[in-house]
């Protein structure tokens, strides 16, 4: 798996541990276990998060300490959840937000 954040400023170094799967937007992806959501989709080509309720314009990761809102995705049903500071777990369901929600069609 290449390409990974290997260490982050807040998190510290990214573990290397136990191949995990999940799903993003129905789709199977993998990642490390307990490595943030955010690296994985990053590391699988995914940049855009969210978009934005008003102008439906794209986010994705910008500070990733978790600070900003940017990079905010529905992660098991929950909106509004930080995936840069989020760790991995097998299983889990990520899907992009659209404003508060993982509905499209609400905006």
């Amino acid at each position: 798996m290449a390409d990974r954040i290997k260490e982050h400023p807040i998190l510290g170094e990214s573990p290397e541990g136990r191949v995990v799967t999940f799903t993003y937007d129905g789709k199977t992806l993998e990642g490390y276990e307990g490595e943030p959501i955010a690296v994985a989709l990053r590391t699988a080509g995914v940049m855009t998060h969210r978009y934005t309720a008003k102008k439906h314009e794209p986010r994705g990761v910008f500070c990733a300490i978790g600070r900003c809102t940017d990079c905010v995705m529905v992660v098991d049903g929950k909106p509004n959840v930080r995936t840069c500071i989020t760790p991995l777990r097998e299983g889990m369901c990520v899907e992009t937000q659209y404003g508060a929600t993982a509905k499209e069609e609400t905006l």
